[in-house]
């Protein structure tokens, strides 16, 4: 029978604060380097071919680069690149190895470059980074200054010009999410707000489709956004836009894709009413409003709705106008797929996704500018991209644009010619 195997455990020669930290450090390192000599492996494979009439490889190793620190979210991680050389006398043009993995100008890892700008909406002051990030990346954050990060938010700030002009032919939406986001910050124009739309794709992923700063939500500036989606090649007006009824969104929709249909938000809706309700009658409408937007069909909800107008019409009016006066565009769901319904009933997507964005504002020490809100918002909402729910059955996207019709969620078969 075998003896247990013990591993050793070297004891570090110089004490660190965190021992466990350290050895992840190291095994990062290792594993960093591995990685890069299968990557320069496959690539003198690619070359071995290129010999000299003696026989001899010409592009061949030469030794590694200088150590560099990378910054990752365990610290700094020390590497060396490898190096190649190309020997040919010949005038051609010379073979170089330029690693993807560890690229010649890398100095911190993707993860901590999207780490900045959420510090940054956290509240952080541009000269508060390297102090915070200390016990993230390793004493001192080497690299992470503030003119460091000034730096890195004109590099963010182009890349939102570059994505506010990429084209978008070819493309397709199914819904769209569709609010205007307003900020407790002190900004240079107090009326200026965020106008945000994302949107779902023909395959159920949701894409941040536009985002520009506007002024009240007015309809002159989503007109503005929607014409400029159009002037890029979005052509194929979607099928459901969600939204809040207070948006001057819907005028302008109409005059760019008149063939959309219309769902106002059941969250803003329910906010609206109870507005107009005293506290002690606000529970007992929630749940009867939460009757009608969970019928299993549109008649079982129109059914609901009159409940309500006739509990509530008397005594609290215009909480019974406010609801019924979007009548015809609070139940336009029922129109499309049952699966969707958890996804189209609110504006949720967009609510969910700039919660975040509304606690940097709070602390936010001096006045912002429309240009930092503006490329904070859109780093933010890029990263939070990731992680959006796919919609539910996709494959039922593929046929509402083919046109096939859904009563109360359940596709209608069609009638015979």
């Amino acid at each position: 029978m075998k003896k247990d195997t013990a591993i050793e455990f070297k004891k570090p020669d110089v004490l660190v604060e965190d021992p466990l930290t350290d050895i992840l450090r190291q095994g990062a390192r290792q594993l960093l380097a591995q990685a890069l000599e299968v990557e320069i492996e496959s690539f003198m494979n690619q070359y071995a071919q290129i010999r000299d009439t003696a026989g001899k490889r010409q592009v061949v190793r030469n030794g590694y680069g200088p150590e560099r620190k990378i910054q990752t979210g365990i610290g700094d991680v020390k590497v060396r690149a490898p190096k190649v050389t190309d020997r040919r006398k010949t005038g051609e043009e010379k073979i170089r190895f330029v690693s993807k993995i560890l690229p010649p100008y890398l100095r911190r890892t993707k993860s901590m470059e999207e780490l900045l700008p959420w510090l940054y909406l956290k509240g952080l002051s541009t000269g508060d980074f390297s102090e915070a990030l200390t016990t993230l990346v390793g004493k001192n954050a080497p690299g992470l200054s503030a003119s460091t990060i000034s730096r890195l938010k004109e590099i963010w700030s182009e890349e939102l010009k570059e994505w506010q002009q990429r084209s978008l032919k070819s493309k397709e939406y199914v819904y769209l999410w569709v609010d205007g986001i307003h900020f407790g910050a002190r900004m240079e124009d107090a009326s200026q707000c965020m106008l945000v739309i994302i949107a779902a794709t023909k395959h159920g992923q949701k894409e941040l489709l536009g985002i520009v700063d506007g002024y009240r939500e007015s309809e002159q500036s989503w007109l503005e956004l929607l014409n400029d989606l159009k002037r890029r090649g979005l052509e194929i007006a979607p099928k459901l836009a969600v939204g809040d009824g207070a948006l001057g969104f819907w005028k302008a929709l109409s005059k760019v894709f008149g063939e959309t249909k219309r769902q106002r938000c059941w969250m803003h809706k329910t906010g609206n009413i109870l507005d107009k309700l005293p506290k002690h009658a606000q529970a007992r409408a929630k749940d009867n409003i939460h009757q009608i937007w969970m019928a299993e069909t549109k008649e079982e909800a129109e059914k609901a709705f009159d409940h309500f107008v006739e509990s509530y019409e008397a005594k609290y009016p215009k909480a019974a106008e406010c609801l019924t006066k979007d009548r015809d565009v609070l139940l336009t769901f029922y129109d499309f797929p049952a699966e969707h319904w958890i996804h189209l009933r609110t504006t949720n997507p967009i609510e969910s996704t700039f919660a975040t964005v509304r606690l940097r504002t709070t602390k936010t020490r001096g006045m912002l500018t429309r240009d930092t809100m503006l490329t904070m918002v859109f780093k933010l909402s890029l990263t939070a991209q990731k992680r959006w729910r796919r919609l539910n059955r996709p494959e039922l996207l593929g046929e509402l644009i083919e046109g096939v019709r859904f009563k109360d969620g359940i596709k209608q078969e069609k009638e015979a010619a």
